[in-house]
């Protein structure tokens, strides 16, 4: 998954960094990417899409990507970071490591907080999933928020994303199962759509966005299935599609 924030003329705030992370270089026009990337966690599919991104793999660009700090990558730790990315972006398993990347790129391990990336405010907070440390992550700008989700198991507490995305303007979140499913849903540490609906009412969002969808569904499955939750939701529920462009005006 990737999720591209645009609030200037040309964006500097990028969530994830999985294949969809390719778009934004023809998005950029052929320009060089300059700005930050802050990873959710570190499972492949929100990572595969670095050593491809054209735009940020060039002599001009200048990225700064943030990491949850773990497993001897810490935040003030220099080098740590990149230590710990190499360990799946590195021969044998690909040609180059990190410091192959063009370009000026650093590397940072981040805990749980606030902090200001790419021109907004961005909290980072500690959410159950299976596999790893995981953030889930709110974005505010320009009198605007939104909190992303994308891999979260609420049914081990919901409280900390809930608390996560308290009244914000949308929500997108994880919403690879169904309640018929909840046990693969357990196994693999996601979330359900039931699971979804209800961390959004809790949290009192304006509007639900469903991504991070069961890869073996067609288009067709997943549009009926939001049609079918969206009818019962106490709130709008959308869903999230691949160059979806989502106005958080209020």
């Amino acid at each position: 998954m990737s999720v591209t924030l645009r609030n200037a003329a040309a964006p500097a705030l990028v969530l994830d960094a999985g294949t969809g992370l390719t778009n934004l270089s023809a998005m950029l026009g052929g320009a060089p990417f300059r700005g930050e990337i802050v990873l959710s966690h570190l499972h492949w599919d929100h990572v595969q899409g670095i050593p491809f991104f054209r735009a940020g793999d060039t002599a001009a660009a200048d990225v700064i990507l943030h990491l949850p700090a773990q497993d001897g990558a810490a935040a003030g730790r220099p080098g740590s970071a990149a230590t710990l990315l190499r360990r799946t972006m590195s021969p044998p398993h690909f040609p180059i490591g990190p410091e192959g990347l063009a370009g000026r790129w650093r590397f940072e391990a981040r805990d749980a907080g606030w902090f200001t990336a790419g021109g907004a405010r961005v909290l980072l907070a500690d959410v159950p999933h299976k596999g790893g440390r995981t953030f889930g992550i709110r974005v505010e700008a320009d009198d605007a928020s939104f909190a992303y989700l994308p891999d979260h198991d609420p049914s081990l507490d919901p409280g900390p994303g809930v608390a996560l995305a308290k009244g914000v303007d949308v929500l997108l979140h994880d919403a690879q199962f169904t309640d018929a499913e909840r046990r693969w849903a357990r196994a693999y540490g996601h979330a359900t759509i039931e699971d979804a609906i209800t961390v959004a009412v809790r949290a009192g969002v304006r509007r639900l966005m469903l991504v991070h969808h069961g890869p073996a569904r067609t288009d067709d499955q997943i549009e009926e299935l939001t049609a079918k939750y969206a009818a019962d939701a106490p709130l709008p529920v959308t869903v999230g599609r691949e160059g979806d462009e989502l106005d958080l005006g209020r």
